[in-house]
């Protein structure tokens, strides 16, 4: 059902080109991009150079990446539901 003059469809199209584009932003950004480090940026270990060539332009060292993963996994999620009871928890 569209409102005003939006075709009908438009409101799940908007949101599936949202999700779209979060998700090829999300992979960039997961993408380690240009040369690779020999020694980490963080704790100055030497890079080995098999972890090197597996993944160009790594920065971190696999202890350091670790860390920040496990950091990031941390954090919660948003809540999505309507209900109001979901919203109060």
């Amino acid at each position: 059902m569209a409102g005003g003059w939006a075709k009908d469809g438009a409101v799940s199209e908007q949101i599936e080109a949202s999700i779209n584009d979060e998700l090829a932003r999300l992979k960039a950004r997961r993408q380690p991009m240009g040369e690779s480090l020999t020694h980490c940026a963080e704790c100055d270990e030497e890079i080995p150079e098999a972890r090197r060539t597996a993944l160009p332009g790594v920065k971190l060292c696999i202890d350091c990446m670790s860390e920040r993963d496990a950091i990031s996994a941390k954090r919660g999620g948003i809540n999505r539901r309507g209900s109001k009871d979901s919203q109060l928890k």
